[in-house]
């Protein structure tokens, strides 16, 4: 069933900050950032009474009560690696929690131009909310914002578009924080072991890619607050291959390493194969991502730790395109509608806490 009074205002409210635009020398719509671990799962409905002068009401109600079926379609990359399978797997997990979600699910690709296609397929049945996690957000802003003039709310998943008019809510993993949470654990192994003068390695990902690049700077501004430095950096491709590669690439150049920081869990099996090859096990090896392999190195004392990058992203941006669509917000919060923007969280997982997070570790 169409959200009538949804669209409507969601047209009206775009068509306000387009005049806003044209009226001020700033583009930069006002947004709310939230930090937060679990988006939607606890948060209340608010059915808005704003059209007839209401109240805010449905503050102590609940978000998870059926409402009015809703069709939202959702596009994600080819689940090329583990991370990827794991967001498209939560997506439809997430889906199918709730009788009034009518879920379609368009065929991955890492072709922005195939993409596109799909999402105006989207526009064109006139689904009630889109989520998006873009091969490419430059890319896909254009039609991302066509879909946002049509009253389709669009949630952005992961990779941000170029335009904050081209979504409703944008909800993303901490790459910086990753990167800070890292270090933070490693300053913490320095001190907790006593290290002295401690050799310390980075092995990134793709170097081009902005993520990869505020994952570095966030372990770089935290190593900085203990007074260390990467000693030693290699950058990897996100694959097992590109992983191991480097790696013995690594190893050879530094016959003692203290600790390691290995971006991406997915390129960490390569990087354990090249440890095992090496026959090193001497530093201290903290992940990032979050994998299920990952998990279970951490249980059996073969690695340190690793640091989340949610894959259940595109699962919160279905449920907060649900509310989106039923003309519900979160109720936990003050102000009840949905956050425009959300960061989520880039907690450490080690042996203290691996049992809480292994449901969520992913198959490489």
């Amino acid at each position: 069933m169409k959200n009538t009074r949804t669209r409507s205002a969601l047209v009206a409210a775009f068509a306000g900050l387009a005049l806003v635009v044209t009226g001020c020398t700033s583009n930069d719509p006002q947004t709310t950032d939230t930090a937060a671990d679990d988006t939607a799962n606890d948060a209340g409905t608010s059915d808005s009474t704003a059209d007839d002068g209401g109240d805010a009401a449905g503050a102590g109600s609940g978000n998870d009560e059926v409402g009015d079926t809703v069709v939202i379609g959702f596009s994600g990359p080819a689940a090329d690696h583990g991370w990827l399978a794991a967001i498209n797997s939560s997506a439809t997990g997430a889906a199918e929690q709730y009788e009034d979600i009518d879920l379609r699910v368009a065929e991955g690709t890492n072709d922005p131009s195939q993409q596109i296609a799909l999402v105006e397929t989207f526009i064109n049945d006139g689904v009630d909310a889109i989520v998006l996690l873009p091969t490419d957000g430059a890319a896909l802003t254009e039609v991302a914002m066509r879909a946002m003039q049509a009253g389709i709310p669009v949630v952005n998943v992961d990779r941000e578009f170029s335009s904050e008019f081209a979504a409703r809510t944008t909800i993303l993993g901490d790459n910086y924080g990753m990167g800070v949470s890292a270090g933070t654990y490693a300053c913490q192994l320095i001190e907790d072991e006593g290290i002295s003068d401690p050799v310390i390695a980075e092995i990134a990902g793709i170097d081009s890619l902005p993520l990869t690049q505020d994952r570095s700077q966030g372990f770089e501004d935290a190593l900085a607050e203990c007074d260390q430095t990467v000693d030693n950096r290699v950058a990897a491709e996100f694959t097992v291959e590109s992983g191991e590669r480097v790696t013995s690439n690594l190893l050879q150049a530094a016959p003692e390493i203290d600790i390691i920081w290995n971006h991406d869990d997915d390129q960490g099996v390569g990087v354990m194969a090249a440890l095992d090859n090496a026959g090193r096990d001497e530093m201290k090896l903290i992940g990032g991502a979050g994998s299920a392999n990952a998990m279970r190195w951490i249980q059996e004392g073969r690695m340190e730790a690793t640091v989340l990058y949610p894959p259940t992203q595109a699962a919160d941006g279905i449920k907060l395109a649900r509310l989106l669509a039923q003309g519900k917000g979160m109720s936990d919060l003050v102000q009840v509608e949905v956050p425009r923007r959300i960061v989520l969280n880039a907690p450490v997982v080690n042996a203290d806490n691996v049992e809480e997070y292994m449901d969520l570790g992913f198959e490489s």
